[in-house]
């Protein structure tokens, strides 16, 4: 595959320059390790590392998260294996304007956000609408419905242009660091 160059807000932690991350069927994200910590709980595990009391703590929360992406896994696994997973990518921008738009959002709903970073990837690559990210529910045929909304790029329901999710896997390395915000 060529190789991609995309923007990413980096929001957990700072990266560095020649930075190399791996995201691969063995190799999760954040979201992975949240949606993982909420499931056990709903499955009636009980607290036991930071993660999972984080989540206890606003349980409504992450449980409509935990049942959109487990929705939004399966069936890309189903219809759309091209497709990298939202649990092992990195969300990215394809122009630095749109990065910047993603952090002014992040900054906004308080989020920590450290940089945007310029990455190259040979992984592979999804253009989502972020409007046809849904809130799950209990009823797993509902969420399966709108999770193939999501994945076979339907127009979202609000009418609106889309808000473009671009999520990468594979080889990603840390190419530059574009902006730094002062914490």
């Amino acid at each position: 595959m060529d190789k991609l160059y995309v923007y990413h807000v980096v929001t957990e932690k700072p990266m560095k320059l020649g930075q190399i991350i791996i995201f691969d069927k063995h190799h999760y994200n954040g979201v992975y390790h949240r949606v993982m910590a909420c499931k056990n709980i709903l499955d009636g595990a009980k607290p036991i590392d930071n993660l999972s009391k984080f989540i206890n703590s606003n349980l409504e929360y992450w449980t409509v998260r935990t049942y959109r992406e487990l929705a939004l896994e399966k069936v890309r696994k189903e219809k759309y294996p091209k497709y990298p997973s939202r649990m092992s990518c990195l969300y990215t921008s394809k122009t630095f304007s749109d990065a910047e738009m993603w952090a002014d959002s992040f900054i906004n709903s308080g989020r920590n956000v450290y940089q945007i970073v310029k990455l190259r990837t040979d992984g592979k690559v999804f253009d989502g609408d972020a409007y046809n990210v849904f809130d799950g529910t209990d009823n797993s045929e509902e969420n399966e419905r709108n999770a193939d909304y999501y994945w076979s790029q339907k127009p979202n329901k609000l009418g609106k242009d889309k808000l473009v999710e671009t999520l990468i896997d594979g080889n990603i390395e840390v190419i530059e660091i574009v902006k730094e915000f002062p914490q």
